[in-house]
């Protein structure tokens, strides 16, 4: 026997129905085809000498960095068109704007802005055809110290922890307190979980993967703010639990990994395992420095206190898929081309050895 709705059972069934929001489907994440996807980084301008020389080196993805004017799907969508006129792949287009957000990380004036802004960010990438963002969470820049030389005297980033500063964005963060005051581990983790949780239903609807940065460097406290999430590994643990999301993993920037030490709790060998178990491995900063905090200088791929044949070989046994980029690359002489043409060379060599070992 059917039931003929009364008119009032009808009204409360619409007016549910209003008050329910409607949930986009989520969009299934990309698989990650075989293979490491070793990458130039360069910038939104995509100079036409630079693909050339990115083409002569054998190199087929970009990661493009922040300046794209204006930051848009169009301007997204330009720079993948460009990149594939010249028969290169565009693995991730970086916005500054919404990187390092102290308004997001230290709960400062114009956060919801800013987290609606990350969130149209997502939107564009997706409409451009991206799938992978990588996100950090310092609330208070990537602190170095004054420029040195490593081998060869060539210049290179440089850290001492009593006379770093913070920078991003044209910003410059100073102990002993960055922002007035100190804040606490539960403010920070209050914070990021604030923004995780409206970020991940866009991430989520959009089919985007949100690799994670670690704090660079790692060091428990900088300027009042604690590195308590990103700054060793049980932190990131806790962090990819509280987003409970396929789409937030992680971007294990080997370099910053070992500047921590043992205030990582794992290596980067024994990180890279972990968080590859959990697929949550998407993107990997190759390069070496010369030793923990509290003092280190970004040297060369084959010059720094980590067995990089190790770690390839690592990344090939675990059967990593996603994008691998140098970085932090000493200024050889010769300009721009000479010290990331070495760099990438030696990464492709290296590359070459592990593929070619597995296959023994």
């Amino acid at each position: 026997m059917s039931v003929i709705p009364t008119r009032r059972g009808f009204l409360a069934a619409a007016a549910a129905a209003v008050a329910t929001p409607l949930v986009a489907a989520k969009k299934p994440l990309a698989p990650l085809t075989p293979g490491i996807k070793i990458s130039l980084q360069t910038s939104s301008s995509l100079p036409d000498d630079e693909l050339i020389w990115v083409k002569q080196m054998g190199l087929e993805w970009l990661n493009v960095g922040s300046g794209a004017n204006p930051a848009n799907a169009a301007s997204y969508k330009a720079i993948v068109a460009k990149a594939a006129a010249a028969g290169l792949k565009v693995w991730n287009i970086s916005n500054g704007s919404v990187h390092n957000m102290p308004e997001v990380t230290l709960n400062l004036p114009g956060r919801d802005a800013k987290i609606a802004e990350y969130k149209q960010f997502l939107r564009d990438l997706s409409a451009a055809g991206l799938t992978y963002t990588t996100y950090a969470h310092m609330g208070n820049g990537i602190w170095s110290s004054e420029r040195e030389t490593t081998r060869g005297g060539a210049s290179a980033r440089a850290f001492h922890q009593n006379t770093a500063k913070g920078h991003w964005a044209g910003k410059v963060f100073e102990a002993p307190l960055s922002h007035g005051r100190k804040y606490s581990k539960e403010e920070i983790w209050e914070n990021y979980t604030y923004f995780i949780k409206q970020v991940v239903p866009v991430a989520e609807e959009n089919g985007i993967r949100i690799g994670i940065h670690p704090d660079d460097p790692p060091v428990p406290e900088l300027g009042g703010v604690p590195r308590n999430i990103f700054g060793n590994f049980d932190g990131y643990m806790k962090a990819l639990d509280i987003a409970s999301s396929p789409n937030v993993g992680v971007c294990l920037c080997c370099g910053t990994w070992m500047e921590g030490g043992k205030f990582m709790g794992r290596d980067c060998f024994e990180a890279a395992r972990e968080f590859q178990k959990l697929g949550k491995l998407w993107k990997i900063h190759f390069r070496n420095v010369t030793g923990p905090i509290p003092n280190f200088v970004a040297t060369y791929v084959d010059d720094g206190y980590t067995d990089m044949k190790k770690l390839m070989r690592t990344l090939v046994e675990i059967d990593f898929r996603g994008n691998l980029i140098a970085d932090h690359v000493p200024e050889m002489k010769g300009g721009r081309y000479a010290g990331w043409s070495y760099s990438l060379g030696y990464i492709k060599a290296l590359y070459d050895m592990a593929r070619s070992e597995q296959r023994r």
